[in-house]
């Protein structure tokens, strides 16, 4: 009986209100790609601040790049060494352009024909991605004040160990 005496000076000792720290860290959208030391050239440097480099749908022209899709086709063409493998399916790399047309941060993501996630032999995935690394001729951006920052990708429609198609 003494118990419920003491029972509403428990139930208030054990609610009352702890500081603890559950911030959690969210990206701003969902594809941002944060800086990482172990993945990235450290002398790549945004223009701008990390929350505002823009996505590549914040731009109504599609061609951000010299020459446009064509010249990013043919520089494929011209260096891409294909592998006599049967794997096929898409390859997308994601990277950031800053204002000095510099390119940094590149992500990869491989998937079949159906778009499920699964790694293609490295001979294909980190050639793709050592000549989207030395592709020059991305278009910077500015305004009034500062120069901008801004997200591009890539996609590579592979067949046979074959580049059939790049987006957009």
């Amino acid at each position: 009986m003494r118990f419920v005496k003491f029972l509403p000076l428990i139930f208030a000792v054990f609610s009352c209100k702890t500081e603890k720290d559950t911030q959690h860290e969210y990206l701003r959208w969902i594809g941002d790609i944060p800086a990482d030391s172990n993945l990235d050239d450290v002398g790549f440097e945004l223009c701008g601040e990390e929350d505002a480099v823009l996505q590549y749908f914040n731009f109504g022209d599609s061609d951000k790049y010299e020459g446009g899709r064509i010249a990013i086709y043919d520089y494929f063409k011209e260096h891409y060494q294909p592998i006599s493998i049967d794997e096929s399916g898409w390859i997308r790399i994601r990277f950031i352009v800053n204002c000095h047309w510099q390119t940094g941060r590149f992500r990869i993501i491989e998937s079949d024909e159906n778009y499920d996630e699964r790694p293609f032999d490295t001979s294909i995935s980190n050639q793709i991605l050592e000549l989207t690394k030395k592709l020059k001729g991305w278009i910077g951006y500015e305004d009034e004040e500062k120069g901008l920052d801004y997200y591009q990708y890539l996609i590579f429609k592979i067949e046979n160990g074959s580049i059939a198609e790049i987006l957009p």
